[in-house]
Formats: C-alpha cells, structure tokens, sequence
C-alpha cells in the first residue's frame, strides 16, 4: 500500500523551540559531517535533547589550525621582545647618563663645547689680596668691598685679539668723561654723569679689545664707598628688568636677553644682559650691567651685522667670576 503524504502548509507560524532546546557552545570547530545522518529518539515531552555525539577526525583527514592559539603565541612573543628591548634601552639610557655626568664639558658634543665660538681665554686667576683683607663676600658680613687693586680684576682679552688703547687711561685709571663718552644722547651723558658725582665714584678702569672676527668688547669696572651705593646706582638708575636706561652709542633701543643661561647666575652678583631691540642696524650690541659689591661692571660687545651670544655669556661670566 503506497503511503501518501500531506503538504505541509508554509504559512503557518513557526513553533517557538528555544523552551525545548538551547544550543550549547562548542570549544572547538565540529568536523565534517558524517556520511550517514545519526538518528535519534524522539524527545518526550519537557526534556532537552541533547547534542548528538562528535565524531572524530578521520585519520589523515586536514584540520583546521588552532588560529587562536596561535594568535595569542604570536601576541604573547611580540609582548616579550617589546618589553626585553625596552629593559635593553633603560639600560643603555641610564648608562649614557651617567657617562655624561662623568663628562668635562667640553667632552659633550653640542653642551657648550669649545667648538661653538667660545673665544680661548687665558688662565683666569683672581689677583691677590692685601695681608689681612678678607674677599668681598667672605666672612659672615659679605660687605662685598674688593681689597684687590680694581685694574686686576678686569678679564684678560682672549688669544688673538688686538688690544684698545683708547681704554688703557691714565695709569690704568679712565676718566669719566672717557666713561660717559659711550652713551649715545649729550643729555644721557650728562645724567650719568652728574650721577657719578652724587654717589662719588671712586675709580674707573676700563679694558677693551678687538677678536679677528670683528667682535669688539668694552668692560668698564666703577667702584664706590659701599655696596649698598654700587646696587642702589645700578638696580634703580642705570638698569631695570625690561631694557638699559640709557641707550649707548649703536644701540638705540634694548630688551632683556631671555636667552642668557639662568644656570650660569652666581650667587653673590645681580645680572641685568640685555641685547639691542630689532631692527638692529649697520650692526648688533650686547650689554650687560653687573652689581658686584662695591663695584658696578659694563660689559659691552658689537658686532657687524649680529652679535654672536656665545663668546658674550662667556665674557660676562667669566668677569663675574672674577668680581666674586
């Protein structure tokens, strides 16, 4: 007897199925299906069926590579090298840290070496002191007064350079009206001047050269009585945070000099480096005014077209260093 089959009406809603069976995730890829189809008992009512059994691989059959595996090995790898490369570069960084630290400057390339324009000065050594006078700030006082002739605390000129005799004064003393012959306006000249007078300055030797490169320097030592007048002269009269108050001859206008190193401050000397405003003209001016104690610096270097600023800090730092 032939069995005759119904058709199946498609357009009746699909029985809800997730009460009766719930997929269950697999940990790993099912192989290839079987040839035969696994049968299976049909379920009774309210129970799950369970998932038919995985057959295993074939013998010799392909399977697919474990790619997550893999993907955390290669992940896990690169994770150790990066961090074996890091402790590697810690090391040498702290190495060359070091080293540097072990260092003369001049040994650094690019830190200030002496190939950057510094001029080559000659030993410099602080004059000697009169029997019994302490240095201007030794002893617990500081009254910053220089026992030391004042004319051999002037820096040296560098190797090579030509010497001013315009400077060289009388015995070594300049005058003050070769002093105040600097500034640029008769009316500036005759208020420093008077200046001068008011808070009596006692001697002025002044030092001056020429380097083969066209760099002219001018240093200018004032002393007074006291250093309480020298830093109330230079503080408020002669120089202020912004620019010179009195403009010497080539520069008209100046501003502070942001970029003169703070590290190279000494502690006992107040520093105003300033550097003409542009435009700057047929050529630059560096300046700066140094209140030592009793004694008050002018430094002043031009050059045709820009000054440099290297062998500038150098100059003021080492007369500061003197002055100490």
């Amino acid at each position: 007897m032939t069995e005759q089959t119904t058709p199946v009406d498609d357009t009746r809603p699909a029985e809800d199925t997730t009460s009766a069976f719930v997929p269950q995730p697999r940990s790993e890829p099912l192989p290839p299906a079987a040839t035969e189809p696994a049968t299976t008992e049909p379920a009774a009512p309210g129970f799950v069926v369970p998932p038919p059994p995985v057959a295993p691989p074939l013998v010799g059959e392909p399977q697919d590579p474990p790619v997550k595996v893999k993907k955390d090995r290669r992940v896990l790898r690169a994770v150790l090298r990066w961090t074996a490369a890091t402790v590697v570069f810690a090391a040498v960084g702290a190495s060359a840290a070091y080293g540097i630290t072990r260092m003369e400057r001049t040994d650094v390339p690019g830190l200030a070496t002496e190939a950057d324009g510094r001029w080559d000065y000659p030993a410099i050594t602080k004059p000697p002191l009169p029997s019994g006078s302490p240095g201007p700030f030794a002893g617990a006082d500081k009254s910053g007064v220089h026992s030391a002739d004042l004319r051999a605390l002037l820096l040296p000129a560098p190797k090579g350079a030509k010497a001013d005799a315009s400077l060289r004064g009388d015995d070594g003393w300049l005058s003050s009206k070769a002093f105040l012959s600097q500034y640029a306006e008769k009316v500036d000249r005759e208020t420093v001047g008077q200046m001068l007078t008011d808070y009596a300055v006692r001697h002025i030797a002044a030092r001056g050269w020429t380097t083969p490169d066209g760099t002219r320097t001018r240093i200018y030592l004032l002393q007074f009585d006291t250093a309480a007048v020298a830093e109330e002269l230079a503080s408020t009269k002669l120089a202020n945070y912004g620019g010179a108050q009195y403009a010497l001859t080539g520069a008209a206008t100046t501003e502070r000099d942001e970029h003169f190193p703070a590290a190279s401050e000494i502690d006992d000397i107040t520093r105003f480096a300033y550097t003409e405003s542009k435009p700057y003209g047929p050529e630059q001016v560096r300046e700066a005014y140094l209140s030592a104690g009793d004694t008050i610096a002018l430094v002043v270097q031009s050059h045709k077209g820009t000054a440099p600023a290297v062998p500038f800090q150098q100059t003021v730092v080492l007369q500061s260093q003197l002055l100490d």
